[in-house]
């Protein structure tokens, strides 16, 4: 038995015990199911990751349903489930989570509320959502973007019932989180650490504390250190040199400015030209009062490259289009398709660029 399979049977024990004990509070769960005319269903409650049955129910011939259980004595993360689809709801203690959905888009409800947490729980949904509809499940697992945007919501409340189920989020059968990738790991570690101040009886924070202990690069898998040190969340740096040899960083570029549009670029591509000459009155438009462009050229022809980069004002530099160290740079930022894209603001990323029509627009929006 592995020791990640060890810490979720110790997790689920002490689940079960706080349950045992809990106060005869209750919490509810009411809704319609379009289309599901005395359906089965089945209430589903989450342990680290691993999912248990808490009770089955049936629509009436509306499909209209209600279940009403004892409160766990803290917040939890259950799912409604109907012929192996799933909607997530939260519990944090004894109100009462509607839910609307239809049999043929049962994963996708029209209604989740009831609370805070049910609201930002359909926020999180929403914004996996798209990054897996535009490009794919596998590149969702690894798009910085993404991860960077949860990041976000986690570290507005570490502590909260949703960070711990983003943390705990799957696509496919893969952690969307994964303790073993060093940024990942450094957010579960905020999780870990405030569940450790705000939480310390809650069964999750010694599962959480402990796959974060486990998972960093100098514990080498061991578990015996009790602090939990988290670092400031940033992002993929890069480094890369220019025309003249000059060497430019990413990170040099977004300490300096407000605003950094990141992009990488073919040089020799038939739409380049355009797409310069746009961000080149865009460009001219913000750089006073901030804004600076950090274009990163793949072109296999260094020596056109650096005929056309000398004529551009902005940061312009060269990934070479092959190579470990190269493929690394596109890896980190999910390039699959160029152009692409990222905007910086007060050194954070904040998007993937979709429509360039609009990127004046939104650009000025964050000026």
């Amino acid at each position: 038995m592995t020791n990640i399979n060890k810490i979720y049977i110790a997790a689920i024990s002490a689940a079960v015990i706080l349950t045992s004990c809990s106060k005869p509070n209750e919490w509810t769960l009411k809704g319609s199911i379009e289309g599901a005319s005395n359906a089965p269903i089945a209430i589903e409650a989450s342990e680290n990751g691993i999912w248990l049955p808490v009770d089955t129910l049936s629509t009436d011939k509306e499909g209209n349903f209600s279940y009403t259980h004892a409160a766990f004595g803290y917040p939890d993360i259950m799912r409604l489930a109907m012929n192996g689809n799933y909607v997530y709801f939260p519990v944090d203690s004894i109100e009462t989570i509607t839910i609307r959905t239809s049999a043929e888009n049962f994963s996708q409800p029209t209604t989740l509320s009831g609370s805070e947490s049910a609201a930002s729980i359909v926020a999180v949904e929403k914004r996996i959502k798209h990054t897996v509809d535009s490009i794919g499940t596998q590149s969702a697992l690894t798009d910085s973007v993404l991860k960077q945007d949860l990041a976000k919501m986690i570290l507005a409340n570490p502590a909260g019932i949703v960070s711990y189920y983003i943390i705990c989020k799957q696509l496919g059968n893969q952690f969307l989180f994964d303790p073993a990738v060093n940024y990942d790991n450094r957010i579960l570690g905020a999780v870990a650490n405030s569940f450790s101040e705000q939480r310390p009886n809650d069964p999750r924070t010694r599962f959480l504390k402990r796959v974060y202990l486990a998972n960093r690069p100098e514990a080498a898998g061991s578990e015996t250190k009790d602090t939990i040190e988290i670092k400031e969340l940033d992002f993929f740096d890069i480094t890369l040199s220019d025309n003249t040899g000059a060497s430019h960083s990413l990170s040099d570029a977004v300490k300096r400015n407000k605003v950094v549009l990141l992009n990488f670029s073919i040089y020799g591509s038939e739409i380049s030209p355009a797409l310069n000459v746009a961000l080149g009155e865009i460009y001219n438009k913000f750089h006073p009062n901030g804004f600076e462009i950090y274009q990163i050229a793949i072109d296999e022809d260094e020596l056109y490259w650096k005929q056309s980069a000398k004529n551009l004002p902005w940061i312009t530099v060269y990934n070479p289009p092959v190579g470990k160290d190269s493929r690394k740079v596109l890896v980190n930022y999910n390039v699959q398709a160029l152009p692409t894209s990222y905007l910086f603001v007060n050194g954070q990323l904040v998007e993937r660029i979709q429509d360039y029509d609009n990127l004046a627009s939104t650009i000025a929006k964050n000026m």
